[in-house]
Formats: structure tokens, sequence, C-alpha cells
């Protein structure tokens, strides 16, 4: 769909096409593709998934200069395209500030919150992993090449068997839980983000670096947070201290899970509520 500037935005439907609506954000890096995970669950709970492409992933046009408060703009135009007034939202791990972010500035048009492994402030983190801290700084100081960077990674990942992009959202321990096909289908999720441009993981590298410009406490709605105990990508600390900030919050730490497994055993519970 176009969103205007000459811009053009995908997004993917799974589930039941009449059903309940729901607006799921992908991880970063990502792509429509992953909302292929809860096809089953949507469609068995009657769930019309719409799974998007943020700007600089997939099919999506770039969008360099953007933040966290811009997001109803490409949100409200996928809404709007679908024929949806308002939707359930869903933000796995770096999509997860995108479904907050999304209440925060457009929380007429969101019934529920569901954020799953999700990314947190800066200021809530003890600390950040040491990949994420190097990515971000890339990010900031040369950011070419960190698209290069991202380039060569979806060009391995393509070659790669599928666990090699598992492996970086799981533990050794947690790599058992996910079927071949949901490998699969994780590590076409990574190539696709990167089919067309760099620069929307450029982009969110450098902007988790930073403070998010929405305010959390301006979120009305009751948020059910579902996390890892053994999330390595974000420490279980940090969204403990989100629960903490935000106003009307569940937390669910899930016993022995890491960032991806946290999603496997949470989108069956997630559809239906």
């Amino acid at each position: 769909m176009s969103v205007g500037d000459g811009r053009q935005l995908a997004y993917a439907e799974y589930g039941d096409p009449d059903g309940t609506p729901v607006l799921f954000f992908h991880g970063t890096p990502g792509s429509r593709l992953l909302g292929g995970l809860f096809e089953h669950a949507a469609r068995r709970h009657g769930i019309c998934l719409l799974s998007l492409d943020r700007p600089g992933y997939g099919r999506s046009s770039p969008w360099p200069g953007r933040t966290l408060s811009d997001t109803g703009t490409f949100v409200t135009a996928v809404l709007d395209d679908a024929g949806m007034s308002d939707a359930r939202v869903v933000g796995f791990s770096g999509g997860g500030a995108y479904a907050l972010a999304f209440a925060a500035t457009h929380g007429d048009r969101v019934s529920e919150i569901d954020v799953i492994s999700g990314a947190t402030p800066p200021s809530f983190r003890s600390s950040t992993p040491a990949v994420q801290r190097l990515l971000g700084a890339i990010g900031q100081r040369t950011p070419r090449a960190l698209g290069g960077l991202f380039r060569l990674q979806a060009w391995l990942a393509g070659w790669a068997p599928p666990s090699v992009v598992v492996s970086q959202y799981t533990t050794a321990d947690g790599r058992a839980e996910v079927s071949e096909k949901e490998a699969e289908l994780v590590a076409h999720d990574f190539v696709e983000a990167f089919a067309k441009h760099r620069t929307g993981a450029v982009t969110e590298s450098r902007l988790f670096t930073a403070e998010w410009d929405v305010s959390i406490a301006e979120i009305e709605h009751r948020v059910r947070l579902w996390h890892g105990e053994r999330d390595t990508n974000v420490p279980i600390d940090a969204a403990r201290e989100l629960h903490d900030r935000l106003p009307n919050s569940r937390l669910t730490v899930l016993e022995g899970a890491d960032h991806l497994t946290a999603l496997l055993r949470s989108r069956t519970r997630v559809c239906e509520m």
C-alpha cells in the first residue's frame, strides 16, 4: 500500500480474515513474515492478525529519520487500509517498543496490549548485551558500515542452516523447543528483513540506544508482559522495571524460557485472550 510521498508499506494477514483484529509488531530486525508463527493459533481462536514490515524492512520503504513517536503515522495507515477502527496490539522484542508507542500516542485505536520479550528504554536496564552495544555504537558513528554488516549477515543466513539464525535468540537448551518448521520461518523472516534495504535495522539499532520519545506513563490500557526467565537479549530485570513503570500492567515470567521460546510459549495464550 502507499503511505504518501512515494513510500510503500507492506503487511501480511494471518488467521481468520473475519476475526478479531490484532496488529503484530515484529522484532529488530524482522519482517511481516514472523506473524506466520501465529497462523494456527490465530485461526483457531478467531483472530485476524495483521503483521507489518516497519519502514526500511522487507517490502516497506525506508524512513531513516523516524522515531517511536512516528509509529502512528504508518500503523494507522495499515488499520485504515484493512478497514479496522481499532485493534489489539502485540509486540515482540524490538516490536514491543512500537506496540507501547502506538498505545501512548493513539490510544483510541488500541483495545489491548501484549508485549513479548519486549525491548525497554536504556535507563531500565542494569546492562546492555555487548552485541547490542556494539551495533548501536556503529549505527551512531558509521551507519553505512552497519548496513554493510547487516547485508553480510543476511547473505550468510540465506546459506546457513536455520539453526544459525535461531541461535541469536535462544539459549542452547531453548533450541530444543524450536521445531524445524519454526526455525525455517524465523530464518526466512531474518533474510526477508534485509530483502531490499538495511535502513530499518540501522535506524532501530541507533534508536534503541537513546531514551524513548514517548511517555509510557500515559498508557491507560492494561498491558500484559510476557518474558522469559532466561532471556539474554532483554534480561528479565529490565522487564520487571518496565512492569513497575507502566500504570496498569501484569508481568508473566515464563520459567526456563529465553527470548524466542517466550514467544513460542505465549502465542496461544495471547490469542486466547
